[in-house]
């Protein structure tokens, strides 16, 4: 083989050994920090828009009181997720929708910035009325009452689970 060639592939190996270099710092920084989301405005929305104003509930949207409250249906699934213990604790999320992402990430549902949550560590979903949480590969796992969740496993009410160092219950 000539010296030329030798030269060449040398430098095509280092450049390849480079590329293989940058894509593992990329996969490392992403993982840890997420990826910028840019969100761009609904069409038609124009900036004069006042922000608090979409949070305003109609006075005629808010149902009269009646009679006595009756009981909560037993059988009802929950409707709201309370961080017990962790960075938020304290804070209150109302399920809406069937389904809820939490990880590090910008577009989950829940986010906790913690080092032992993944990117998009877990998802909590609806179906038949019951809340069941799985865990999405995640490096430290999903806990539900201290046990490790490998598969999709149905959520009781007041039940601790836990994703890094953060705990939560679901709750009427």
């Amino acid at each position: 083989m000539s010296e030329l060639t030798l030269l060449l592939l040398r430098i095509g190996f280092l450049i390849l050994m480079w590329a293989f270099v940058f894509s593992i710092v990329y996969a490392l920084r992403s993982d840890l920090f997420g990826t910028k989301v840019r969100r761009l405005p609904a069409a038609g929305a124009s900036a004069s828009v006042d922000p608090a104003a979409s949070f305003a509930t109609p006075a005629a949207a808010v149902p009269a009181p009646t009679s006595p409250v009756a009981a909560p249906d037993p059988d009802a699934p929950a409707r709201r997720l309370v961080i017990t213990s962790g960075a938020k604790e304290g804070l209150e999320l109302p399920l809406e929708g069937d389904q809820l992402t939490i990880g590090r990430s910008a577009d989950a549902g829940l986010v906790i910035r913690d080092d032992y949550t993944s990117t998009n560590h877990a998802r909590l979903s609806l179906t038949a009325g019951v809340w069941s949480i799985t865990d999405l590969g995640s490096t430290n796992g999903t806990f539900l009452k201290g046990r490790k969740v490998t598969r999709p496993t149905p959520v009781p009410l007041n039940t601790p689970v836990s994703i890094g160092t953060t705990t939560f219950e679901l709750r009427r």
